[in-house]
C-alpha cells in the first residue's frame, strides 16, 4: 500500500510532468511506471529545452540531421517528436491495458502559434502526423484562438491536452469547444470513442500571483494566502460535474464520447512554507489526472496522505475563498488572465532558447 496507489484507487492518474532522452534509454520511466503508478507523460517546451541542454544523448541524431541540412527549428521539432515516439512505445502496454484512457504522451504546439487557429490546427495534424502513435495527445493552449483550434481538432479526430488553462470562465469556453468537436466529429462519421482529451487546469502559479498580490495590498499573514489554487481548482471540478450532466454532453456519451477529464498541472509547490504535497493531496477526485515534477512524484510517494475525495465536499469553502480575495480587490478572473499571458511568454522564450541550443549543437556536430 503507497500514497500512489491510494490516489490510483481514488480515481486518479499519475502522469509524469518530465520527458528526455536519458529518462528513456536509462529506464528511468520504465521505472516510475513500475514503481511509482506512472500512466502518462506531459511535456512543454521548458522541458524540452532542459532535457536538450543537460543530456548527451542527442548527439547522434543531431549528426545525422545536419547532414541532412536540416534546420535549428526543423531539427528541434525532429528531436522532440521521436522522444515523444519512444514515450509512447514505453507507454503503449499502459494505454492498452486502459483501454486507451491513460498511456498517453502529450507534446505541445509551438508557442509561436498559440494566437493563430489556422496555424495551431495546422501544427496539431502535423504533430499527430509526425509522432504516428495511437497514444498522443497534441497539447493546444487555451487562448482566444486556441478555442477555435481545440474544437477543429476534436472534430478532426485529435485527441488534445487543453493546457494553460488558468481561469473558470474559460474553463468553460474550453468545455464547449471540446463538445462542439465531438458534435462535429459524430456527424462527420468518426468513431467518438478514438477520441480522448484533458483539460490542463494549472494550479500552483495562481498561488504565486495571488499570493504576490495580497503583499503588494499590505495584507500580511492572511489566512487566504496559499488557498486561492486549490479553491479555483475545486470550482473548476464542480464545472466538469455540471457539464457532463448537460443532455448535450448525455448525447454524446450516448454514442461512445469520452469525458474530458480535469487534469491538475503545475503541481509543484513553489512557496517552501507549504506542504510539498499538498497540490496532489487536497485535489484528490475522481475522473482526474494529476500530473507531477519527479520530486513532488518522489515526496507524494514518500510521506503523501491521501483521503479518498477532497474536492465534491469543499464548495462552499472555495467560494469563501474566492470572495475574500474578492473583498481586497483580488479577482481570480483577472489573475488567470496575467497569468494565461504569462504563460504563453514563458514557453515562447523556452522555445526560442531550444531552438538556440539546437542551433550550437548542429554547428557543433
Amino acid at each position: 500500500m503507497t500514497a500512489t496507489g491510494d490516489l490510483r484507487r481514488a480515481g486518479v492518474s499519475i502522469w509524469l510532468d518530465d520527458l528526455s532522452r536519458e529518462r528513456i534509454l536509462s529506464g528511468g520511466l520504465a521505472r516510475l511506471i513500475a514503481e511509482r503508478d506512472v500512466v502518462g507523460i506531459t511535456t512543454n517546451p521548458t522541458i524540452f529545452a532542459n532535457a536538450f541542454e543537460e543530456s548527451g544523448a542527442y548527439e547522434r541524431q543531431l549528426a545525422e540531421l545536419r547532414r541532412m541540412g536540416a534546420s535549428a527549428a526543423d531539427a528541434a521539432f525532429a528531436l522532440m517528436t521521436a522522444d515523444v515516439q519512444s514515450a509512447c512505445d514505453v507507454l503503449r502496454p499502459t494505454f492498452d491495458a486502459t483501454e486507451g484512457l491513460d498511456g498517453r504522451v502529450s507534446i505541445e504546439v509551438s508557442p509561436a502559434v498559440a494566437h493563430d487557429s489556422a496555424a495551431t490546427l495546422a501544427e496539431a495534424h502535423q504533430l499527430r502526423s509526425a509522432v504516428d502513435r495511437q497514444n498522443l495527445f497534441v497539447k493546444i493552449p487555451a487562448t482566444d484562438a486556441g478555442i477555435t483550434a481545440i474544437a477543429d481538432a476534436t472534430a478532426a479526430g485529435i485527441s488534445v491536452n487543453v493546457t494553460l488553462i488558468f481561469g473558470l470562465e474559460r474553463y468553460r469556453q474550453v468545455i464547449d469547444a471540446s463538445v462542439s468537436g465531438l458534435e462535429r466529429a459524430k456527424d462527420a462519421g468518426l468513431p467518438l470513442g478514438a477520441i480522448q482529451s484533458v483539460a490542463s487546469f494549472f494550479v500552483s502559479r495562481v498561488d504565486v500571483e495571488v499570493d504576490r498580490r495580497l503583499e503588494s495590498a499590505g495584507v500580511t499573514d492572511s489566512p487566504l494566502a496559499g488557498r486561492a489554487a486549490v479553491a479555483n481548482a475545486r470550482l473548476a471540478y464542480e464545472i466538469f460535474e455540471q457539464s457532463v450532466r448537460s443532455q448535450r454532453w448525455l448525447a454524446l456519451e450516448r454514442d461512445g464520447a469520452n469525458r474530458q477529464r480535469p487534469l491538475w498541472a503545475s503541481t509543484g509547490v513553489k512557496n517552501t512554507r507549504m506542504r510539498d504535497t499538498v497540490y496532489v493531496e487536497e485535489l484528490v477526485a475522481p475522473q482526474t489526472v494529476n500530473t507531477m515534477p519527479e520530486k513532488t512524484l518522489e515526496a507524494v510517494w514518500d510521506h503523501g496522505t491521501i483521503a479518498s475525495d477532497t474536492v465534491t465536499g469543499n464548495y462552499e469553502d472555495a467560494l469563501q475563498v474566492v470572495d475574500g480575495l474578492a473583498a481586497h480587490g483580488i479577482l481570480l478572473s483577472d489573475v488567470s488572465a496575467t497569468l494565461e499571458t504569462a504563460g504563453i511568454a514563458t514557453f515562447s522564450a523556452s522555445w526560442e532558447r531550444l531552438v538556440d541550443s539546437v542551433r550550437a549543437g548542429l554547428e557543433a556536430a
